[in-house]
């Protein structure tokens, strides 16, 4: 698995990096590559990817995809991280944007990052017809704002110190982790020209696995130092987030889980060896530990 993830990351920031070299020089590109080299797992990318290898895409068109993904993705920690949201200082390991660069120039980078994502797929070298890429757009778009990442943002901020239900927390959750996974199920399927009601079911599915790694990285913030994970962790408690763990307990949260995982298994098992990619990933994300 790490070697799978290895060589997309590779890949991908070697596709990054020759964009950003096109790019006119100016002050922002110093945070923003900060922001996002040498960047995390890519394990979005990789279920781009497996995802991918069902439907029988091919494997640079989804690096270029999962590349605006990674923008995406980079974006959201650099403002995840400033002082009006986590007030993270620590992120991948090293010094969160804000605080090597100020917080002026982090938000205008994330701002930056989140445009230069849409950029690549509107690009010329990303090889699908134009009505594709302008569903893919935006489909981005909306995992990506008030409907998605921003908005679940926005309630992990406003649910704080107050007790939720546990279909509020699955609802924030999926807005602020999963969308962006979903994004990366679904994708593949609409440039495979997949009907509706496939796109949904891997709507659906991306959600779920979206959910799963939420909760295995709120697993991970309880039990995992932050020297080994690259950020700080057991902030969760101090701050009042609404999480499963608050809610049913490190053991019962720990059940939810598996049940969830053999939950998205059971909807994959019908693409047979063709899934066997997407349900390793699964398992990865489920028993990591950083």
């Amino acid at each position: 698995m790490q070697k799978n993830l290895n060589i997309i990351s590779k890949d991908i920031n070697f596709f990054l990096k020759n964009y950003l070299k096109n790019q006119k020089n100016t002050e922002l590109l110093s945070p923003m590559k900060y922001g996002l080299f040498p960047g995390g797992k890519k394990i979005r990318s990789k279920i781009l990817i497996d995802i991918g290898k069902i439907f029988f895409v091919k494997y640079s068109k989804l690096i270029k995809i999962g590349a605006a993904v990674e923008c995406i993705h980079a974006y959201s920690l650099i403002h995840d991280d400033l002082p009006c949201m986590d007030n993270d200082l620590i992120r991948r390991g090293k010094p969160s944007t804000h605080v090597k660069y100020g917080e002026s120039t982090a938000v205008l980078a994330g701002n930056s990052l989140l445009t230069l994502a849409f950029e690549i797929l509107s690009d010329k070298k990303l090889n699908i017809n134009n009505s594709l890429k302008t569903r893919l757009i935006k489909e981005l778009s909306l995992c990506s704002g008030h409907t998605g990442i921003a908005g679940g943002q926005f309630l992990d901020l406003d649910y704080e110190k107050k007790k939720k239900t546990i279909k509020k927390i699955v609802d924030m959750q999926i807005k602020k982790t999963g969308k962006l996974f979903s994004f990366c199920c679904f994708s593949p399927a609409i440039i495979s020209n997949k009907n509706e009601k496939i796109i949904r079911k891997f709507k659906i599915i991306g959600d779920e696995i979206g959910l799963l790694f939420q909760i295995a990285d709120d697993l991970i913030d309880i039990s995992v130092s932050s020297k080994k994970v690259g950020k700080k962790t057991k902030k969760d408690k101090k701050k009042g987030k609404a999480t499963f763990i608050s809610l049913l307990g490190h053991k019962n949260t720990i059940i939810y889980a598996e049940k969830l995982k053999l939950r998205i298994q059971k909807k994959l098992k019908n693409y047979g060896y063709k899934s066997n990619g997407i349900i390793q990933t699964l398992e990865y994300i489920l028993n990591r530990t950083k």
